[in-house]
């Protein structure tokens, strides 16, 4: 709290100097007065919106005994004359300025964000005017000036408006900027979050249904072990037994392994995405993917249907899949064409690239884990689960996926076809890993 309350003054301190500095750099608009409009009220007014946190008026009160000083030392250098007191007398009235001006933010403060552009700048030239004309009184009562300049009030009042307007559009196009930067770091985010749980949410298919597998191997090794028993084969039986519990001590440690990769999801909350967000990151991770692995690649997108589904990550496994397969099938230079639409009560995705396409007799066997078409530079092939992911979680959404080679030119086409009801209905994460061949 210490540390606070020292940065909340270095802070304060901060925008006296400046402001003080600042009107230095000024204009007098009424002849034969000392009275004068500077830069240090723009500085002023423009810190204050950037640092809403500090105390105003102490600020203010701050500012404008500084100001006074500054103010004093440079009355005394202008009229070649030592006497203190009367340099006080013709500058305390600047310094009360910026109190009041001090004063009027603080009233404003807890509706800085609420305001309109156009409403605040008109409250702060309000603001700025009465300031103004406060220390046009407070110079007429210590130095006997005329109190009320009729004809010039219109100018004062047209440099209020034109100083809180600048000062705001200043201010307005700095937090601008910096919402654009904060967005764009949310958005990576945001892109990153969608990959790793794209990846998880593959891996927490594939560990599902490795469970279902290990649970029908438990199943059958308990049922040979009672056909053993029956027929009085003991010593087999034993160690059939002994293997359906080792069996069953691997579906449990499973278990445990799949609830925590289900937690990564947060499936009790229910996020809702549209389709076209899901193809901005489609679109954007894999565009950054063809650059990394140096190839000129032009994805474009088509979306004729756009729907919100709380099956994002399962989509998003998909599409993304298909795409980053079309990304490494084209060998320097190419295009990918993504297609979104509706028909019938389905909806399709279909994904074409310009690579050197599949041909006829592999068409079936690329959807078989462990195929592969792609190898390293040193001939090593790659795990090849990529499309049997697809299909295994096309299929559980109860849909279908179909690959065609392209008649007039290279490439693939892969058609995605998803009912429409399964894309739109209420459902948590872990509610899509049912297996169903």
């Amino acid at each position: 709290m210490k540390n606070l309350v020292k940065n909340e003054r270095l802070q304060m301190i901060v925008i006296a100097i400046a402001t003080a500095t600042g009107a230095q750099f000024k204009i007098n608009p009424f002849s034969n007065d000392y009275f004068r409009i500077g830069l240090g009220v723009s500085i002023f007014l423009f810190l204050l919106l950037l640092m809403p946190h500090l105390p105003y008026v102490k600020t203010g009160i701050l500012t404008g005994f500084l100001s006074m000083i500054v103010q004093s030392g440079d009355w005394i250098t202008h009229v070649h004359s030592y006497t203190i007191l009367e340099s006080l007398q013709n500058n305390v009235a600047a310094g009360c300025y910026y109190v009041v001006f001090a004063f009027g933010m603080s009233r404003l403060r807890q509706r800085l964000k609420e305001l309109h552009p156009l409403m605040l700048g008109g409250y702060i030239a309000l603001i700025d005017f009465v300031s103004n004309e406060t220390e046009l009184l407070l110079r007429g009562v210590f130095l006997g000036t005329n109190t009320f300049y009729f004809k010039e009030w219109f100018l004062i009042m047209v440099i209020a408006v034109v100083r809180s307007y600048f000062v705001i559009g200043l201010h307005n196009s700095i937090v601008i900027s910096q919402m654009r930067f904060l967005h764009a770091e949310q958005e990576k985010r945001m892109e990153q979050m969608l990959n790793i749980n794209s990846g998880l949410y593959g891996e927490a298919f594939y560990l599902r249904k490795a469970m279902d597998t290990i649970e029908g191997i438990t199943a059958d090794s308990y049922d040979l072990y009672r056909k053993l028993n029956e027929d009085n084969l003991k010593a087999y039986s034993q160690r059939t037994l002994g293997i359906a519990q080792q069996i069953h001590e691997v579906k449990k440690d499973s278990q445990r392994i799949l609830a925590g990769l289900l937690k990564l999801f947060d499936s009790e909350v229910v996020v809702h995405m549209s389709l076209s967000e899901i193809m901005h990151f489609v679109v954007k991770g894999n565009q950054e993917y063809s650059e990394m692995l140096k190839k000129k690649i032009i994805i474009e997108k088509e979306l004729a249907f756009n729907q919100n589904t709380t099956h994002y990550v399962p989509l998003l496994t998909i599409i993304n899949n298909l795409v980053a397969n079309a990304v490494e099938a084209i060998a320097k230079n190419g295009t990918i064409h993504i297609r979104v639409f509706e028909k019938e009560d389905d909806v399709y995705f279909i994904v074409t690239d310009s690579g050197k396409g599949i041909p006829d007799h592999k068409k079936e066997l690329i959807f078989e884990p462990g195929y592969t078409t792609k190898y390293n530079e040193d001939g090593i092939a790659a795990t090849g689960i990529g499309l049997s992911h697809v299909r295994d979680i096309v299929h559980s959404f109860g849909g279908s996926i179909n690959v065609a080679s392209l008649e007039n030119a290279s490439g693939t086409e892969f058609v995605v076809r998803l009912p429409l009801t399964s894309l739109i209905k209420e459902g948590r994460v872990d509610g899509t890993f049912h297996y169903d061949r």
